[in-house]
């Protein structure tokens, strides 16, 4: 997840309650400020004495020339390298993004911030914003919050539906309130997800429940932040997960409550690439795919044919966490 950082240098409590009452991640304060910032609320320093020890977790590095540029690609690679730039360029940053990561950029404004988090696409790792204006620190860091990189989505054509047992299954229920054609990338293997639309649609049996995804049973993968993954049963009040919309586009919500109950079940199938994948879904008609152009289609409509959005992805997963090699699912 993409982090922000605000610099609270010098000393400014306004500023600092700012930064804490918006969700940054961690404030920047002179040697001596720390526990005036933690007087304040919960939230982690960067400085000298601080959570995070400047010049050791977090490097300062001002790029002015290409010898700077090369010097922050190989400088303590296991530190955070914070980017000061006296000509505020692309370039460079681009260059380091290729090279290596824990990378952060300070910035004057939401603009900078936007193209900081965007660049090649993967952006830097989070920004620092040193800034005089409350306004703009909340709405940087708002907009941090909300970032993650895209995915790549692509359609995949029904193949058929199968009637399940009873299972137990997880219904996520989200801080968030979701908007059509966006919901969460769930399937039954580690490789292949199904877009699962959020229940944001009316219907005559029950109000649309914008902040939920009826996801899929206990057993199931759902993608994560940061291209991670989790099982269904192992999520927690508090726990982050990533939304997506029908163009890859993604945000991070954070989960309220998420409630297990034995419902009937379906296993979707659907081939994309000559692959087939699936997904085990609740056999109610409130339940929604997403269509390639983000038209919710419900799960009771599903017929062979039919084009749905999904994600593919290689190689397998250790503990939710991407690895290189060959894992067959079935």
């Amino acid at each position: 997840m993409k982090k922000a950082w605000v610099r609270v240098i010098p000393w400014d409590k306004e500023l600092a309650i700012s930064a804490i009452e918006s969700g940054a991640d961690a404030i920047i304060v002179a040697k001596g400020d720390s526990e005036k910032a933690k007087e304040l609320g919960r939230i982690r320093t960067v400085s000298e004495d601080g959570d995070i020890k400047l010049g050791k977790d977090a490097i300062e590095f001002n790029i002015a020339t290409k010898d700077d540029e090369e010097k922050a690609a190989t400088t303590n690679l296991s530190a955070t390298l914070i980017l000061q730039m006296s000509n505020w360029t692309i370039i460079p940053i681009e260059n380091l993004i290729a090279q290596r990561d824990k990378i952060m950029a300070e910035v004057t404004s939401k603009e900078q911030a936007q193209t900081m988090l965007g660049i090649l696409e993967k952006g830097v790792d989070g920004v620092v914003l040193t800034t005089d204006d409350h306004s703009v620190i909340r709405e940087v860091v708002q907009m941090v919050r909300g970032v993650s990189a895209p995915v790549k989505l692509q359609a995949a054509k029904i193949t058929r539906i199968e009637t399940a047992a009873m299972g137990d299954r997880v219904c996520i229920d989200t801080c968030t309130k979701m908007t059509p054609g966006q919901g969460m990338l769930v399937g039954n293997t580690s490789s292949a997800f199904f877009l699962v639309h959020a229940e944001t649609l009316e219907n005559p049996y029950v109000a649309a429940r914008p902040f939920r995804v009826n996801a899929s049973a206990v057993h199931a993968y759902l993608m994560m932040p940061n291209n991670k993954t989790a099982y269904l049963s192992d999520l927690r009040i508090g726990s982050e997960v990533l939304l997506v919309d029908h163009t890859g586009k993604t945000g991070i919500a954070t989960i309220g409550r998420c409630k297990i109950e034995k419902r009937p079940m379906l296993m979707v199938f659907a081939e994309v690439d000559g692959i087939e994948i699936s997904v085990c879904l609740q056999n109610a008609e409130t339940i929604n795919l997403v269509k390639p152009g983000g038209e919710a289609i419900s799960v009771s409509s599903l017929k062979p044919g039919i084009e749905i959005m999904v994600y593919l992805e290689s190689g397998g997963r250790h503990f939710g966490m991407k690895i290189e090699g060959t894992i067959d699912e079935k």
